[in-house]
């Protein structure tokens, strides 16, 4: 028995500390991703201030070499947040993501190109290229801005069909809140008062609806006297007085 609780509580230790170490890589996971994702973004903020202060400072090739670089990330960047904000609330927009995933491709490629030109030594040769540079920069931001801007007008569009359509519920619901008079249903309307009923052979009276003939009835009979008194009887002189009955 000794043996068996031993056992339960050195599982239930190596399960404590099984958790703690997993929580411990994830925490440890997730703020080296922030901080790589920090360091990624200042290092994009530095690099984007300097290939401003060289398209502005550094004349000729260097120059517009900066520029069409700034230009590429710019436009590139802006169409990846675009694509990425919207594809949450539509879904359709998975396939434009993979379009610009290989346009990204070629843009990768274009960037590095034209930060290797950079260091060129011979300007005549950097002279040379930048029309091919230029026409592939030119490709690459014209198809990245489609993409966004196709984006963003398909997002506007559902936003507006979304309002259109609950414009036109809410003035149904007020036309219908307005109707607050309501005519009374066959079911609850109040029955008229009706006339008296007729006398039917199926449905006798339950009431006289016009004065009844007076006609003798157990009560006249019963105010008349029984036995009609005769008239007085005649008196002969032969009968005697009747004579008072003596009272001794």
């Amino acid at each position: 028995m000794g043996e068996a609780v031993f056992a339960i509580v050195a599982l239930v230790f190596v399960l404590f500390v099984a958790l703690g170490v997993y929580a411990t890589v994830k925490v440890v996971g997730a703020a080296k991703r922030g901080v790589d994702r920090t360091v990624a973004q200042a290092r994009r903020s530095v690099e984007d201030t300097t290939l401003r202060a060289k398209s502005f400072a550094q004349p000729g090739a260097v120059g517009e070499l900066a520029q069409l670089r700034l230009k590429l990330r710019t436009s590139m960047r802006s169409t990846q947040d675009a694509l990425h904000a919207h594809v949450v609330d539509d879904p359709t927009l998975k396939e434009s993501l993979d379009l610009f995933a290989r346009l990204s491709v070629h843009g990768h490629e274009l960037d590095e190109d034209l930060k290797r030109l950079e260091t060129e030594p011979d300007k005549a040769h950097l002279a040379e290229l930048l029309p091919d540079l230029r026409r592939r920069t030119e490709r690459i931001t014209g198809s990245a801005d489609s993409l966004r801007r196709a984006a963003r007008d398909r997002a506007h569009r559902l936003v507006d069909d979304d309002l259109e359509t609950l414009s036109a519920q809410i003035d149904v619901e007020a036309g219908a809140l307005r109707h607050w008079t309501t005519e009374p249903s066959p079911e609850t309307a109040p029955t008229p008062p009706s006339w008296p009923d007729s006398p039917s052979p199926e449905r006798p009276a339950t009431h006289q609806t016009w004065p009844e003939t007076p006609e003798s009835g157990p009560a006249e009979e019963a105010d008349r006297p029984a036995i009609t008194p005769a008239d007085p009887r005649p008196t002969y002189p032969w009968q005697k007085k009747a004579r008072p009955e003596s009272t001794t």
